[in-house]
């Protein structure tokens, strides 16, 4: 009975992981059209603003404010920055909560293939998908991505749907302040606004912007 149930498991792990490849690789090329949150914020009624650009669209400071404010190492790690990952386990040890320590490429990996929330099931599927993205895409390719499918508020995803939503502009001519108030509501968007930021978002982007300047060289893989 137990080889009886395990060889369709198995198959079906098997196709599971080579339709996961194939989409990888597409999507190295192909921007994805939907994703399984913008399906779910369909269904709750937020409706959908979406449009795809490439980078070289984009103002030059978003990318690097996001890289800023969600994952200094970006150009530097493979896909996991094991540093945080060791930092956010010691405070799990010490203090019972654990932390975020997602990369922005195991945030595309989430945000691709896989469904909203934490827990450690959802992170076990998640690293090697952010490895197998990192070997598959450059670097430049894996914040591409991230800039077109992130949730910058209700209904909207991407780069260009949210400058013209916070600032009634495209995403080509954001300002570097402007930027940064983008990048500071990351977090949490459903609830805070680039546009009518309150005094700690505010905050927030002005230390993303000073941030960029002093990552220096750490942002070369945008170059």
């Amino acid at each position: 009975m137990i080889r009886k149930i395990g060889r369709p498991l198995r198959r079906i792990a098997l196709i599971a992981v080579g339709l996961l490849a194939a989409l990888i690789l597409l999507y190295r090329f192909v921007d994805p059209p939907l994703t399984p949150l913008m399906l779910i914020r369909l269904v709750q009624g937020d409706g959908l603003r979406h449009s795809a650009r490439p980078l070289a669209a984009i103002d030059r400071d978003l990318p690097r404010a996001v890289i800023a404010a969600e994952d200094n190492r970006f150009c530097r790690h493979w896909g996991i920055d094991w540093s945080a990952v060791g930092e956010a386990l010691e405070d799990f040890d010490e203090k019972g909560r654990l932390r975020g320590a997602s990369t922005i490429t195991m945030q595309v990996a989430r945000n691709l293939f896989l469904w909203p929330g934490g827990g450690f099931l959802r992170k076990a599927v998640e690293v090697p998908l952010a490895v197998a993205i990192d070997l598959a895409w450059p670097k430049w390719r894996i914040i591409e991505v991230y800039l077109n499918i992130a949730e910058w508020g209700p209904g909207t995803f991407g780069a260009e749907a949210a400058a013209r939503l916070h600032f009634g502009k495209p995403a080509a001519r954001l300002t570097r302040r402007e930027a940064a108030l983008l990048a500071a509501i990351l977090p949490s968007p459903r609830h805070w606004s680039a546009g009518r930021p309150s005094a700690y978002i505010e905050r927030r982007a002005g230390i993303i912007a000073g941030r960029i300047d002093k990552l220096g060289g750490w942002l070369d893989c945008l170059d």
